[in-house]
């Protein structure tokens, strides 16, 4: 097993929707991210083959109703499939309307390994096929919540209630499954303490979780708490953070497709 094998059963699969609709973005993508998918929305094929080529074990989705001509789209993904350093990632059709020589074109003859979807005005069954598609595959690897590193940022923080004041911290990642933070002064803090009123602040939205205090891990000379966040956290709150997370991995993708 190789290192992005690895990589790949731990983190999941990063999963790209190139020249997506509008309500494919608003819709599709928001719930499959909300699915704790790895999710991003792409409009320029040439630079998605850059970055394809640093994430081999990628899923693309490409919407054939839009963005390029049918033979440019057929050009694109033969390329794609033929170069050895984007061959293993996995390749998906989704168009609005069916059409027989086209499905009989990719899924027989180019042989796509994602499926071929049929959007249609209610959208449920869609995202139910490309939802299954992805669980098939195993998208979201052993990793179960989408996770971003955030300890280059210094607008990404926590409030913590502890004896009657309040210690503030700075987020080094975070998921809806928890987060982890230093501290300017150790706080002591004991395993399992349950934290009914924790603020985190992400950027411009602040948030108000419940959490339990999980341990510490060393990272070099740093010191990390780690804070697990509970069932018990308003649905609504985790769906902003899950958005949150999305919105802050497609703008440093947007970034990395530039270099």
């Amino acid at each position: 097993m190789t290192e992005s094998d690895n990589t790949e059963q731990l983190l999941g699969k990063k999963i790209f929707f190139l020249y997506p609709s509008v309500v494919m973005q608003n819709r599709i993508v928001e719930e499959l991210a909300q699915d704790e998918f790895e999710v991003y929305a792409v409009k320029d094929e040439v630079k998605l083959r850059q970055v394809l080529k640093k994430y081999p074990d990628s899923v693309v989705f490409a919407n054939i109703s839009d963005g390029m001509r049918e033979s440019a789209w057929e050009d694109w993904i033969k390329s794609v499939m033929a170069d050895n350093r984007t061959a293993g990632v996995g390749i998906g059709i989704i168009a609005y309307g069916e059409n027989a020589n086209l499905r009989h074109k990719y899924t027989e003859l180019l042989k796509i390994r994602c499926g071929y979807t049929v959007l249609k005005s209610d959208l449920s069954a869609g995202v139910n096929q490309l939802t299954s598609i992805l669980n098939d595959i195993n998208a979201r690897g052993r990793r179960r919540y989408v996770r971003v590193l955030t300890d280059k940022e210094s607008d990404i923080t926590v409030s913590l209630p502890l004896n009657g004041t309040t210690i503030k911290g700075v987020i080094k990642d975070i998921s809806t499954a928890g987060f982890s933070c230093t501290f300017a002064e150790e706080p002591e803090l004991i395993r399992n303490t349950h934290f009914a009123d924790i603020q985190i602040r992400l950027k411009t939205e602040f948030l108000k979780v419940q959490g339990t205090f999980f341990g510490t891990r060393m990272q070099g000379t740093e010191k990390i708490y780690v804070l697990l966040v509970t069932q018990h956290t308003p649905f609504d709150v985790q769906m902003k953070i899950r958005k949150f997370i999305r919105l802050l991995l497609q703008s440093r993708m947007e970034t990395e497709s530039q270099g």
